[in-house]
């Protein structure tokens, strides 16, 4: 005779942050404990960044991290390349027990501002500073959750 469970747990898997980095300002996006749904999380000046993710850190379970690349699909190189890769082997170094993955973040900030307007956010909200990165973020880790 088999017994059924009829109480099933199964344990929430670790989110991952995504990040749409700029020299000024870097979008953040995060899954759900599922890593099934990507969020815009906020936008913070790039200097706060490392500090930001320290308390990212320490709010949930991280399951790896995922960074907005341009040109990565052609191995284009942008002004931001630098700055990119650097901030790549700061995760790397910082977090060694998590995987950084690079999505190709071609061409987010145009879906952001579409997905913007199509959700109905008014001109004034799409003109803040700094939405258009977090959306743009949320994009980049959509493109890894389809690619898994």
């Amino acid at each position: 005779m088999v017994k059924v469970c009829s109480h099933l747990y199964i344990a929430p898997m670790s989110r991952y942050i995504a990040f749409d980095w700029g020299a000024k300002r870097t979008g953040i996006a995060v899954t759900d404990s599922n890593v099934i749904i990507a969020t815009p999380l906020k936008t913070v000046d790039t200097q706060g960044l490392h500090a930001e993710i320290a308390r990212l850190m320490n709010d949930e379970p991280c399951g790896g991290f995922v960074v907005g690349v341009p040109g990565l699909m052609v191995g284009n190189h942008t002004d931001s390349s630098v700055g990119i890769n650097q901030f790549i082997l700061f995760l790397e170094k910082t977090y060694p027990s998590l995987n950084v993955h690079q999505v190709d973040e071609g061409d987010t900030s145009n879906e952001a501002m579409s997905a913007m307007i199509s959700g109905g956010m008014n001109k004034k909200n799409r003109r803040q500073k700094g939405t258009l990165d977090k959306v743009a973020a949320a994009i980049i880790l959509q493109r890894f959750l389809e690619s898994r």
